[in-house]
């Protein structure tokens, strides 16, 4: 069984990871999976714990700044977003110091991405530790990322020495990344950090949709492979004027289906099985991975209407993960009934 640490415990969590094991930590945004970023073996085991592809890189996550000058080079742009917003949702792809990080990190890559998350628990495990630690999100690969403990435990209890309980996270969708390594910086996965709050320190930012080709190593995590979905299918609704057709739709799959939407939304179908994503885009990236979740613990629904936002800076990362939990699909007015 897989143990529940708690603030008195982090000492015993950083000798687990000292010792190989893995250890699930807390932050402000999903929780992630950890283990000793320096022990090659302790992370190999987490690939093999989350079912990962091994040519998708993890995140480093460290206690500090200064932590990140044992293994990679530090530009003065770097230091100056780190300056501005770490801790933070913000990840930084810089390039590794030779033969400092191992390649099961990097994806083989000379790259690697850095990030020091707004979560006193976790730095404090991190500095007890000594070392940084690898921080995929703490879910089987492909579901959606956990944002409490309890969801941890649901996907990888027997696999993990434990789980660091912070509670439920307050983002709720994994930190921007952004790559330093390229000209414009480009934003390789959105998050709560936009290209508003990034401009004024890095001038023009590229934050174009980036596809992944089959034998390409992504650079950042989420990039290549589906992700965040749960067992049913997810059916995206560009539109909320939309729900009806989509029910009307759903309705003539033979499938069990329900229904992701804002509280508006759900009020009109009340007989549905549904997920309140609360009211507004803000509630709904803090409740759109428990909604998803929800799902999974409903195996009888096998086909899940999802609410979209309109395509703005706030909702980018809403929907950079909703399309992803999808594989792109959206409702279509004449859409076959075999359509997934």
């Amino acid at each position: 069984m897989s143990k529940r640490y708690h603030e008195s415990d982090i000492p015993e969590a950083a000798a687990a990871l000292k010792r190989g094991e893995l250890v699930a930590f807390p932050t402000e945004t999903v929780y992630g999976l950890g283990a000793d970023a320096t022990n090659v073996n302790a992370v190999g085991k987490v690939y093999a714990a989350k079912g990962r592809p091994s040519d998708n890189p993890l995140i480093v996550t460290v206690a500090d700044a200064a932590m990140v000058g044992q293994y990679a080079t530090i530009t003065p742009t770097a230091a100056k977003l780190m300056a501005a917003f770490w801790p933070g949702p913000l990840t930084l792809i810089l390039n590794i110091l030779p033969g400092h990080l191992s390649m099961k990190v990097t994806g083989g890559l000379q790259t690697a991405a850095f990030r020091n998350p707004d979560n006193a628990l976790t730095r404090k495990l991190i500095a007890t530790a000594g070392v940084p630690i690898v921080g995929p999100s703490a879910n089987t690969s492909g579901k959606p990322s956990p944002t409490t403990a309890d969801h941890v435990l649901h996907d990888l209890s027997g696999k993990i020495a434990g789980v660091l309980d912070d509670g439920q996270t307050r983002v709720g969708v994994e930190s921007t990344i952004v790559d330093l390594t390229v000209t414009p910086p480009a934003i390789l996965r959105p998050g709560a950090i936009g290209p508003n709050e990034l401009e004024p320190i890095l001038g023009p930012v590229d934050s174009a949709v980036r596809h992944v080709g089959k034998n390409e190593a992504p650079k950042a995590p989420g990039m290549k492979y589906k992700h965040y979905a749960p067992s049913a299918q997810v059916v995206v609704v560009d539109d909320p004027s939309e729900f009806a057709a989509a029910v009307e739709w759903a309705k003539t799959t033979g499938q069990t289906y329900g229904i992701l939407a804002t509280d508006e939304i759900l009020a009109k179908f009340s007989d549905v099985p549904g997920y309140s994503l609360g009211r507004d885009i803000e509630s709904a990236t803090h409740a759109l991975f428990a909604g998803l979740r929800w799902f999974d613990l409903h195996p009888d629904v096998t086909l899940v209407l999802a609410q979209a936002f309109s395509d703005s800076e706030l909702s980018m990362a809403y929907m950079n993960r909703l399309l992803k939990s999808a594989g792109n699909m959206h409702f279509q007015p004449n859409m076959p009934t075999d359509s997934f």
